[in-house]
């Protein structure tokens, strides 16, 4: 059982997280600094902008999500309490405006859904394949079965989430990851 002074440690532990240098590029883009706006775009880009490619269906949507996303990012700085990860608070806003983006485009465009679905990949397909190659793959699926695909085995979501933050059904979401998982079987036999 944890003591007051253990958690109080805890969190002093948590709020060393955000280094000084961090905390001084934070204060100054509540003051709208410029230089550390540019300052914090940078040192978060690409890691975000990976993220965002992971969901856009191009480039330069990944692009727009990101910038959006730093928008608010610098525009609710003011409710980042300077504990926990500042990178991981960055990262839940852009990842956010990255999924608003792919429920507008889910919204105007149904896919087919089916019940019944067995696409397990063999594991020797994928034994001299690397991480580059797979994000290749990656994107020759359609938008949604990539969306929901990344979802649920990079990033660990569950059905019952994926369908909550998609706004789809729990068996849409399995039936794109099965068809993720179909289609990657059948590009890996032609890799």
């Amino acid at each position: 059982m944890s003591t007051r002074s253990e958690i109080a440690e805890a969190e002093t532990k948590q709020q060393e997280f955000v280094d000084a240098d961090m905390l001084k590029i934070i204060e100054g883009c509540k003051q709208n600094d410029r230089l550390s706006q540019a300052a914090l775009y940078k040192k978060f880009f690409g890691k975000m902008m990976a993220m965002c490619l992971r969901y856009a269906a191009s480039r330069d949507e990944a692009l727009e999500i990101l910038n959006e996303g730093f928008l608010k990012v610098f525009t609710n700085l003011d409710h980042y309490n300077n504990t926990g990860s500042f990178e991981g608070w960055v990262r839940r806003i852009i990842f956010h405006t990255a999924m608003d983006t792919v429920r507008t485009r889910l919204r105007y465009k149904e896919e087919p859904m089916a019940e019944n679905f067995d696409a397990s990949v063999p594991e020797n397909l994928t034994d001299n394949l690397q991480v580059a190659d797979l994000l290749l793959l990656l994107e020759k699926l359609p938008q949604a079965t990539r969306t929901v695909f990344n979802l649920f085995a990079i990033e660990g979501y569950k059905h019952q989430e994926i369908a909550e933050l998609l706004k789809i059904s729990e068996g849409t979401s399995k039936w794109h990851v099965a068809e993720a998982r179909k289609q990657l079987q059948r590009l890996l036999k032609n890799y």
